[in-house]
């Protein structure tokens, strides 16, 4: 049976983007520092069509397994505009991703699989059709921090993973705000470290 998860980068002190986050800054202002471990990593860079990487270690495989599950995705705007104005032209996705607006826009097809739909509807209706067409895959809720918070919120996600990454930023974006903390409560499933950064696996209960 496929699952709804969010899969996201945090610093150390809580945030998962910096302040003034735009299609010229994309994560923020010291934002894109969490995720520098991912950089490195062969699967995140095969993921882009890019050579190199390192390999045989935890973070690369954790990054491997992750991009295999998912058959679909689901973000918000503001992500898909930092995103636009620097992803490569063949998208970091290769699968369906919904992108959550109030713009009404022709999906836009990429090289390798990737299609944005723009879409207006209530989250459950995005969810239900995202599940449609990932099949027995998972879908992912890609982010940012609002994205995941209605969906935790509405009692639709199933598993999360969090990679702290050893940094402080100062200030920036907060995954946990705005949180209806009756409404599901968490367990740990894994932990795995790294020397660049900490794994955190859960499971989710919805009340």
């Amino acid at each position: 049976m496929s699952k709804v998860f969010f899969d996201v980068g945090i610093s150390l002190d809580g945030y998962i983007a910096g302040l003034n986050g735009a299609a010229k800054n994309p994560l923020g202002d010291g934002g894109i520092a969490i995720h520098d471990w991912m950089f490195k990593q062969k699967a995140f860079l095969d993921h882009l069509k890019l050579k190199g990487g390192e390999t045989n270690n935890k973070d690369n495989d954790i990054i491997k397994n992750i991009f295999s599950r998912i058959g679909a995705n689901i973000m918000g705007k503001k992500m898909f505009i930092e995103g636009e104005a620097n992803w490569p032209e063949d998208a970091p996705f290769h699968c369906p991703v919904y992108v959550l607006t109030k713009e009404k826009r022709k999906p836009w097809e990429r090289p390798g699989d990737t299609t944005f739909y723009f879409v207006n509807d209530d989250i459950k209706t995005v969810l239900q059709e995202a599940k449609k067409v990932a099949g027995k895959r998972d879908v992912r809720i890609s982010g940012g921090a609002s994205v995941i918070q209605q969906y935790l919120n509405a009692g639709l996600i199933d598993e999360f993973n969090i990679h702290i990454a050893p940094i402080m930023i100062g200030n920036g974006v907060r995954l946990f705000e705005n949180i209806e903390k009756k409404n599901f409560s968490v367990e740990i499933s894994e932990v795995v470290n790294s020397p660049q950064v900490t794994h955190l696996f859960y499971t989710v209960e919805n009340h």
